[in-house]
């Protein structure tokens, strides 16, 4: 009933809300040194509180510079912190960063700070990603569309990180998330058990005389997206 899975929705938002809050981010003040570890664990407790399951095909390369996922809402984000454990860096846009609690979450975590209305923008996130690679040695993780959708198509790819991944010459690999919307849906508030399924398409290493790679990928995942839809009845 819709009443129910409104329930749900509160009951996980508010989970969500309270374990960053009290345990998440006083960890990682405390103990920096094991901020990768603390995160995995947390979004593990996370998931479980909210009734979700986590399902993997493929397998995720340690090696690349750059996971590119679709986007559904932070369960998401949620599902792949509590599925693996590679210190992952992701790329947020600014106001997330001014946002309370997640906000500080955020920065204690050293993720990347996007600002879409600044035009050295896209430089700075060129920077910041080479850093990563470079200095830190951890992987980007990054969503193409650049915003949510409750859609099953594809949202058209921003070039930012087609432009980040030639330039740098990174190795890419796309992941596709199905189910994270069932579980806490945020467009029309309605929460659920269930699982959210991570495929780990290829990895590849990105050519800058390949000018179809970054189209390639997108229908690659959009591929998935379909054939998860029209043979599980899983939507994204």
């Amino acid at each position: 009933m819709k009443i129910f899975a409104t329930i749900r929705f509160y009951w996980g938002a508010f989970i969500i809300s309270f374990n960053t809050a009290v345990f998440m981010i006083p960890a990682l003040m405390l103990f920096g040194k094991h901020k990768s570890t603390i995160v995995h664990h947390i979004n593990r407790l996370t998931l479980f509180m909210m009734g979700g399951k986590l399902a993997q095909e493929g397998t995720m390369d340690a090696n690349a510079d750059m996971y590119v996922m679709n986007h559904q809402g932070i369960v998401d984000i949620i599902g792949l912190e509590a599925l693996q454990n590679n210190h992952l860096r992701w790329v947020a846009k600014k106001e997330l960063f001014e946002a309370p609690w997640f906000g500080n979450l955020l920065r204690h975590g050293e993720m990347i700070s996007l600002d879409r209305q600044n035009k050295t923008g896209l430089l700075k996130l060129i920077k910041d990603v080479k850093e990563s690679k470079d200095l830190y040695h951890r992987p980007v993780a990054i969503f193409p569309e650049g915003t949510r959708t409750d859609k099953q198509p594809l949202l058209p790819f921003k070039k930012g990180s087609k432009i980040i991944a030639e330039k740098l010459e990174l190795r890419v690999q796309p992941i596709v998330i199905t189910g994270s919307k069932w579980v806490l849906n945020e467009h029309i508030k309605t929460g659920h058990s269930g699982t959210v399924k991570y495929e780990f398409l290829p990895s590849f290493s990105v050519k800058s005389d390949d000018e179809n790679w970054f189209e390639t990928l997108r229908k690659d995942m959009q591929k998935v997206i379909d054939d998860e839809f029209n043979n599980n009845h899983c939507s994204r």
